[in-house]
């Protein structure tokens, strides 16, 4: 269901899910419709453990957000496929740190942008961009990259639960290198995308997604995969993990209690 604040812009079918109003769902928003709940309901019957899923994926970006700015002292962040403005957004967390935190979120949804517009219209440190995020060139000399992030300075690229949305034959580990070399020494990208160790799992979701939305989906993959992500950079402990294991708040946050797919990824430092 839709909040009412912001029209549907008119190039948008809302009877094609799409996977950032399905997130959204899952998280418990209003900033979704009929196709993408449905959707949501049949996923759910054949891996039914996807929205605990969602909100440990969330809780990750949450507590990853605010350690780099914390403890590392990052205060520009890209958070390339943000999907739909939820709670603990990244600059709510990043400028909870730092009131001067950047942020730019680049997402392909129109919906995503006409949302993001509205509630950081006021918030000249943010900003939304509507982007491929496959093409990098063009993002990182989008005018509003280019107002808030200095990339002589070290910048957090952000890739959460977004790369299964890439395809093999687009390269998702070399957009990542891409990336990573436009950045600064001392820079972070963090990627988790979804991952089963079991094949009928993994072809299920992924032909279900495809169809779903129009085949604007890649594939689910296997935790070998996402290392090469990384190649190159140094992996923060705890390493490539179960995202919910990654720095969790205490002993009783939620944890992933089944795995017929989970969130996997981590942390890398370029030197």
């Amino acid at each position: 269901m839709s909040n009412g604040n912001t029209s549907i812009p008119k190039n948008i079918d809302v009877n094609v899910p799409s996977v950032a109003r399905m997130y959204d769902y899952f998280l418990g928003g209003k900033d979704n419709y009929p196709s993408d709940r449905v959707a949501c309901e049949q996923l759910l019957e054949h891996v039914p453990s996807t929205k605990v899923l969602a909100v440990n994926n969330r809780l990750f970006l949450r507590r990853v957000v605010h350690h780099l700015a914390s403890e590392y002292g990052i205060r520009q962040f890209i958070d390339h496929g943000s999907g739909l403005p939820t709670q603990d957004n990244v600059h709510e967390v990043a400028q909870l740190v730092d009131p001067a935190a950047r942020v730019v979120y680049i997402d392909n949804d129109p919906i995503v942008l006409a949302h993001g517009k509205a509630i950081l219209e006021e918030n000249d440190r943010t900003a939304v961009i509507q982007a491929d995020m496959r093409d990098t060139e063009g993002i990182l000399g989008h005018p509003e990259v280019v107002r808030l992030i200095d990339f002589d300075q070290p910048v957090a690229a952000l890739f959460v639960s977004v790369l299964h949305c890439i395809p093999d034959k687009d390269d998702p580990a070399g957009l990542v290198r891409r990336v990573a070399d436009r950045l600064a020494p001392g820079s972070f990208l963090v990627v988790c995308q979804l991952v089963s160790e079991d094949a009928a799992t993994r072809d299920f979701v992924t032909d279900f997604m495809a169809k779903s939305t129009g085949d604007q989906w890649g594939r689910v993959r296997r935790q070998e995969d996402v290392g090469v992500f990384l190649e190159g950079l140094e992996v923060l402990a705890p390493g490539l993990v179960e995202v919910s294991t990654w720095w969790p708040d205490s002993d009783l946050a939620p944890k992933q209690a089944t795995r017929e797919w989970i969130e996997f990824g981590g942390v890398g430092r370029k030197g």
